[in-house]
């Protein structure tokens, strides 16, 4: 019986290595340990663990009372271990190891009790031995079973209650802080199972004092043997004392890498971040002994990244099917996480450091460091304009603004030049980058629904464009700014560099827009050629262009060249659609221009009634042309029509006999006065082709002999006219040859001559003009004739 029970305590008792040590090093522990106890002992430590157990069930502890007990139940496990003898020393400053380690000579004696008492004897020695450990826990006397089973009843604290409790805790770390001494290092030290057993419990005091004695031991060791000696022995101690050393690194790491954490916000682990802060002094003050490990401050530090990283993970974030603001919604979030863990930071931890440890401030830097980790994740996931725009607001305004890093709640603590997420530049131009690039694509297919939305609103259901003070008018110019001024006020929002970006890429994507606009509207509207609607079309794209050219002007200082390619292209664009609309009109008038002068003409009014109907056409259309167009567009129609008029005398298709030079003259100059008045109420500034028809029509209805006489005003006006010109006007006349022709034509080359460059320049009409080519003299004639024949000039 007496077997069977110690074999269960035995069982109870065991230690397991380390998973982190090697079966070699674990073997030569063993090897190095002194033989285990008296079962008499083992019997006894059996029971008090039993004993505790039951004490552990129903008593309520303060956390350092169950820090205690935690050291004792850890170490009653440790002392049934092969590592060490029971002559180890106890250690200083009442450590929770001191419940279960005895004196030596405590142990000694405990012994021979346990060995020559009987039964009930053992039993009587464990009870006070049991009440010895429960005063010693500060449990008070032990309570009758009856006592045990009273009810308990949970009360609410309130919340000045809280703070209160809240406030003392601060100031029983802030007096452990200002007050701690490292304890005396023992002379002989634990174990290192034994050392492991309280590293893993977090007796981080007891823990690092036997590591300063175990290192102590092998400087000593190691000076009492030769140089060249190495025994063994001491190789796997220093093996042991690296691998004690790693653990407790370990330790302090996950101490302070949840101590930011909320749900670990106790006094017992402010109380352990002391013990933290002074080991990391006390190691930096050995730096140089023998055995030392370096970077214990980087640990630490390392330690804090790490516990911010895995709070930033914890922050919810949906995805983009779920919800479709999913990153401005985690973004929200991820900032109140940071400001809640920078206020746990200050209320809470700040108190359980040395000043010079600039917790605050390291704290600041890693949340940094991760937050931008962080975004760098993010930025992976961000396909759409509004999450890149997200983006770059959080880092460069929401993130140092008052919501966040300039958080009332956390100042004075966080200066203001901590404020900025320091971030690579190559980082936050790659997002800007990303951002341009996406803008485009956006642009362009915001740019191409344009072109869908004038097909299916106004080409396929033919509607007239709209007016808009008094001219034809398309969303189109309107749209377009509205895109782009929006683009480029919200990037303005960020910054001067993102906003020159965005309007470089805005410019560079609506270069390309006037071509593939003209493609689709050429290829709608040619089959309507002949309607109104089509020029009406025209100059409704010609006036919404030239707006849309007049509003990107306000980036011209900005983006000078990419403005410049787009000008061009507008300006392309207008220039055919004109141009389109030009030679629409031409063509429709030239038909019943070229039926002038003729012999029907005479008598036959229909093709100048044409001419007039359709002119009047284009004025009425022209009323709805933007002013810079229109009058450009009014003065080329009035030049083209006069020009054609006129082009009908100098073909040679008739000459007039038997007086009608008159008639024809007569309905010259009524059906001049016509035209005249058309391209006056069309608003043309072409005066200058006024003159012409009245100045001909006089020619042509004068006598012969006073044809000269008439021809001073034509040249003054019109310097450019040749000879060719004037002799097809006197072959419609009727002086086709003769002493006559030729002295009008003498006539006409002194007064060019003597006009020279007096006359007008600027305007030239004969210039664009052909005359049909004149023979003086008809076959058979005298030489005497030939000697009138002047050059074309």
């Amino acid at each position: 019986m007496a077997e069977t029970r110690k074999e269960e305590v035995d069982g109870g008792n065991e230690v397991n290595d380390p998973p982190e040590w090697g079966e070699d090093a674990t073997k030569d522990l063993k090897n190095g340990g002194k033989q285990m106890e008296s079962p008499v002992k083992e019997k006894s430590i059996g029971l008090m663990k039993s004993f505790r157990a039951s004490l552990k069930a129903v008593s309520p502890m303060s956390s350092k009372n169950k820090r205690s007990e935690s050291t004792d139940s850890d170490q009653s496990q440790i002392s049934n271990s092969t590592l060490r003898s029971p002559s180890s020393p106890s250690l200083s400053r009442g450590s929770p190891s001191q419940s279960s380690f005895q004196s030596p000579k405590a142990e000694k004696a405990s012994v021979t009790r346990t060995m020559s008492d009987s039964a009930i004897g053992l039993t009587g020695t464990l009870a006070k031995r049991g009440a010895s450990i429960r005063q010693s826990l500060g449990l008070g006397p032990k309570k009758h079973k009856q006592d045990l089973l009273e009810p308990v009843t949970e009360t609410i604290t309130s919340s000045e209650e809280q703070k209160s409790n809240s406030v003392e805790s601060i100031d029983r770390v802030l007096e452990l802080r200002d007050t701690y001494t490292l304890p005396e290092i023992p002379a002989l030290p634990l174990s290192v199972m034994e050392i492991n057993k309280l590293i893993e419990g977090e007796v981080l005091e007891d823990a690092y004092v036997n590591l300063l004695s175990l290192r102590l031991e092998l400087q000593r060791e190691r000076q009492a043997l030769d140089q060249e000696d190495c025994p063994i022995e001491l190789v796997h101690k220093e093996k042991d004392l690296s691998l004690l050393y790693g653990t407790l690194r370990k330790k302090m790491s996950a101490i302070v890498c949840k101590s930011s954490d909320e749900k670990y916000c106790s006094a017992h682990n402010k109380e352990l971040l002391v013990y933290v802060a002074y080991i990391i002094l006390e190691e930096e003050k050995r730096q140089g002994e023998t055995g030392a490990m370096q970077g214990w401050r980087e640990a630490w530090r390392d330690a804090i990244r790490d516990g911010v990283r895995d709070t930033l993970k914890k922050v919810h974030l949906d995805s983009r099917e779920q919800n479709a603001s999913w990153l401005a919604v985690h973004l929200g979030l991820l900032g109140k996480t940071v400001v809640e863990d920078l206020e746990r930071v200050k209320t809470q931890l700040l108190s359980s450091y040395p000043e010079d440890f600039k917790v605050f401030e390291t704290y600041v830097s890693c949340h940094h460091e991760a937050v931008g980790e962080h975004l760098k994740t993010l930025l992976g996931k961000v396909t759409e304009l509004k999450d890149y725009y997200a983006l770059l607001d959080f880092i460069i305004h929401r993130y140092p603004s008052e919501k966040i890093m300039g958080s009332c709640s956390l100042q004075p603590e966080l200066k203001e030049d901590q404020r900025v997420l320091s971030l690579d530049k190559d980082f936050l131009n790659q997002i800007k980058v990303k951002y341009c690039s996406r803008l485009q694509a956006d642009m362009r297919t915001s740019l191409d629904r344009i072109i869908e939305l004038e097909n299916e609103e106004m080409w396929r259901e033919r509607r007239k464009p709209n007016i808009d003070e008094g001219i034809y008018s398309s969303h189109i110019d309107m749209d377009i700014c509205t895109n782009i001024k929006g683009h480029v006020q919200g990037s303005s929002r960020i910054d001067v560099n993102l906003e020159q970006k965005v309007v470089r890429s805005c410019l560079e994507e609506l270069k390309t827009f006037p071509k593939r606009f003209e493609s689709a509207f050429v290829e709608w509207s040619s089959p309507l050629s002949n309607s109104s609607l089509w020029a009406e079309y025209h100059i409704s794209y010609i006036n919404s262009f030239s707006a849309l050219k007049e509003h990107m002007e306000s980036f011209k200082d900005s983006c000078p060249i990419p403005l410049e390619l787009v000008r061009r292209e507008i300006d392309g664009l207008t220039t055919k659609l004109s141009r389109s609309l030009m030679d629409h009109f031409k063509t429709d008038v030239k038909p019943f221009l070229r039926r002038q002068m003729t012999g029907k003409w005479f008598s036959f009014d229909e093709d100048f009634s044409q001419l007039i109907k359709r002119t009047k056409i284009l004025s009425e259309q022209t009323k709805y042309m933007s002013p810079k167009h229109k009058q450009a567009f009014v003065n080329e129609a009035h030049f083209f029509v006069v020009k054609e008029y006129v082009s009908q005398l100098m073909k040679n298709n008739y000459s007039c006999k038997n007086r009608k030079n008159e008639t024809a003259a007569t309905k010259i100059a009524n059906q001049w006065e016509e035209l005249k008045e058309i391209f006056q109420e069309m608003h043309s500034t072409s005066d200058w082709l006024h003159p012409v028809g009245d100045q001909l029509s006089k020619i042509i209805g004068c006598r012969k002999s006073d044809v000269k006489l008439n021809l001073q005003p034509l040249v003054e006006n019109y310097p450019d006219i040749r000879k060719s010109h004037l002799s097809a006007v006197l072959y419609f006349r009727g002086i086709i040859r003769g002493r006559e022709k030729h002295i009008i034509l003498q006539r006409l080359a002194e007064l060019k001559e003597s006009v020279g460059n007096a006359g007008s320049k600027e305007h030239a009409l004969f210039n664009e003009i052909q005359a049909a080519d004149n023979t003086e003299c008809l076959p058979g004639t005298t030489f005497s004739c030939l000697s009138f024949i002047m050059p074309d000039s």
